[in-house]
């Protein structure tokens, strides 16, 4: 029986119309591969993606979660997401937006207000368009790159006065300050008058209220490390600046809790303009001054209240605060005041003005971790050792000397010295055997984040860096040994944002990593290692170095998750002298840039 011959356009109809569908489909795939990979709308659609999955993972604390654990696994296998450009500056836990619906009583709005882990998008911050590595020190304490900070407010606004200006491609700093235009050099010649500003006297001071420091960059070249501090307010990012320039600095606000040092940190205090009404509140800000000074150690207050038109009552009571303390007037000269703080327990009468007593002794001293201001008065007595001006060494003797609180502690002595020996072979395999460039032009800003004594630190003392030393605030709380030895450093708990702004540093270094995140009475962890990570990027600049210590098996987690914050690393072999199981993880941040659609 024959078959039946049909013209071929009518074989199989279903057939045909179903290979053209997957032919038509495999064509729309490769088009749209083409379309997202090659096209403004693609990188528009990928942009909205990665928001959508940003937002995902603030308002959905199991997506979030189950982000984390794949981080923590090594299961995620590309880099976690970036945030949005208008985060370059984001400081957490001083976000206008979430601190302005908060009380303004005694400034509480402008403090450290953090959010919890779960609350924020797991994203890393980028740099602003046209970033470059900084220029380097000492180059930067006179100009900084435009691009990396582009804000105008303060140049603008302070220009006249010396503060920065805008020259081409850089911001350029005269070292001018409101109450010195004619430079930060010239007044600080003029309290040499009455200071011993030379000779090793007066090593660390605070600059409170500090605009770019310029005041505490200058000081540097007479052997005094300053730390500046001042809110994120009005002129934008001045602490971002004064970093940029490396210079000391972190965000604060003096309001209704101590600032994050132990009693009798400085031994030079200074405000210039700084607007702390020390007498308000039953004198409760001077007080606290009066808690962080170095007993012998110098308070010098420029501008208002300081024989300012109309602030006559308000002069009035600063003086009478500072005789209540038994503060030695030292001078007036114009609109600026120098006091000697006076040395041994405090001859505080039992009536004065303002009603000051002293602090029982159910008030630790050193205490000042979200700790609430007091309204009294430090004992000397109350803290063991000697540690007055006059008593210390002077700088750079102190550095290496075993600072009398170190010894009140247990076994002080011997785990001081023995800590300083092991720094020092740390630190010298860090330079000769991992070829560590912990200097100039390399590194100005480095950050220690388990500093114990400051070992490390003081084993730097010789290069052109400054280490700021953190104690993690659930550990034993030896800063004060830090600021005897005449070393800087503030108290933190790393289960939070650190109170700095991004790229601020060039190098960052941490002793056992895992330590600072677990409870001090179990296994378990406060927070998350990929939080903590992904901080430590915020903070660090491209290019920047991390070293971090500990067990191998934290290593392995550790570099596990450096490829989700865009790191490099590399496992290393501790220093042969060392009897402990821990190795040397090396990490390097990448200088990564927003896609232009992405603003």
């Amino acid at each position: 029986m024959g078959h039946l011959s049909l013209p071929a356009s009518k074989r199989n109809p279903r057939q045909w119309r179903l290979l053209d569908i997957v032919t038509a489909v495999f064509f729309g795939i490769v088009l749209l591969f083409f379309v997202l990979l090659f096209t403004p709308l693609g990188d528009s659609m990928a942009a909205s993606g990665r928001q959508t999955l940003l937002l995902s993972t603030a308002s959905d604390p199991r997506q979030r979660q189950r982000l984390v654990t794949l981080v923590e696994a090594g299961q995620h296998l590309q880099p976690i997401e970036y945030c949005p450009a208008e985060a370059v500056a984001h400081m957490p836990c001083e976000d206008p937006r979430r601190n302005s619906q908060l009380s303004r009583e005694m400034n509480f709005y402008r403090e450290r207000h953090c959010p919890l882990p779960e609350e924020t998008p797991l994203c890393l911050i980028p740099p602003p368009s046209g970033y470059k590595i900084p220029v380097p020190w000492p180059e930067s304490l006179h100009k900084i790159w435009h691009a990396n900070m582009p804000y105008n407010k303060i140049a603008d606004r302070k220009g006249h006065q010396g503060w920065m200006k805008r020259e081409g491609e850089y911001f350029t700093f005269p070292g001018g300050g409101t109450m010195f235009p004619g430079g930060a050099g010239q007044y600080i010649e003029k309290l040499a008058q009455y200071i011993p500003l030379n000779g090793g006297t007066l090593r660390t001071a605070l600059d409170m209220g500090c605009g770019v420091a310029s005041f505490g960059g200058t000081l540097l070249s007479q052997g005094i490390l300053a730390l500046s501090f001042a809110p994120r307010d009005s002129h934008k990012s001045q602490i971002q600046f004064a970093l940029e320039r490396g210079v000391p600095a972190f965000v604060a606000m003096l309001g209704t809790r101590r600032l994050p040092f132990p009693a009798y940190s400085f031994d030079l205090m200074h405000c210039s303009r700084c607007l702390i009404p020390f007498t308000a509140y039953n004198a409760t800000y001077f007080i606290e001054v009066d808690r962080l000074l170095r007993p012998g150690g110098y308070l010098v207050i420029s501008g208002p209240p300081v024989q300012w038109p109309k602030q006559d009552k308000e002069w009035a009571d600063l003086q009478a605060v500072a005789r209540a303390l038994c503060y030695e007037l030292i001078a007036v000269d114009g609109n600026t005041v120098i006091w000697k703080k006076p040395v041994g327990d405090s001859c505080l009468p039992s009536q004065n003005e303002f009603g000051l007593e002293l602090c029982d002794e159910s008030v630790p001293p050193s205490d000042a971790w979200y700790y609430k201001l007091k309204k009294c008065v430090t004992r000397p007595s109350s803290v063991k050792g000697e540690f007055a001006l006059g008593t210390i060494s002077k700088w750079p003797e102190r550095l290496t000397k075993v600072p009398s609180r170190a010894i009140a502690m247990k076994n002080g002595l011997d785990v001081f010295e023995a800590d300083a020996r092991r720094w020092a072979r740390r630190v010298a395999y860090y330079k000769d055997s991992l070829n560590l460039e912990i200097k100039s032009p390399a590194v100005r800003n480095v950050m220690d984040m388990n500093a114990f004594f400051g070992g490390f630190a003081a084993a730097l003392a010789s290069e052109p860096v400054w280490v700021m030393n953190v104690i993690p605030a659930r550990k034993p709380l030896t800063l004060d040994v830090i600021y005897d030895r005449g070393l800087i450093g503030v108290y933190h708990d790393w289960c939070e944002p650190f109170s700095t702004y991004p790229r601020t540093y060039d190098f960052i270094h941490v002793s056992g990593i895992e330590s600072l995140i677990k409870r001090q009475d179990s296994s378990k962890s406060r927070c998350s290692l990929v939080d903590l990570m992904v901080e430590m990027d915020r903070i660090l600049r491209p290019e920047g170095k991390v070293v971090i210590r500990d067990s191998p098996e934290v290593l392995d987690k550790v570099a596990r998750m450096a490829h989700a914050v865009r790191w490099s690393s590399s496992i290393h072999e501790k220093e042969p002298e060392s009897h402990g199981r821990e190795k040397i993880l090396i990490a390097t941040k990448s200088l990564w840039k927003l896609p232009s659609n992405s603003h």
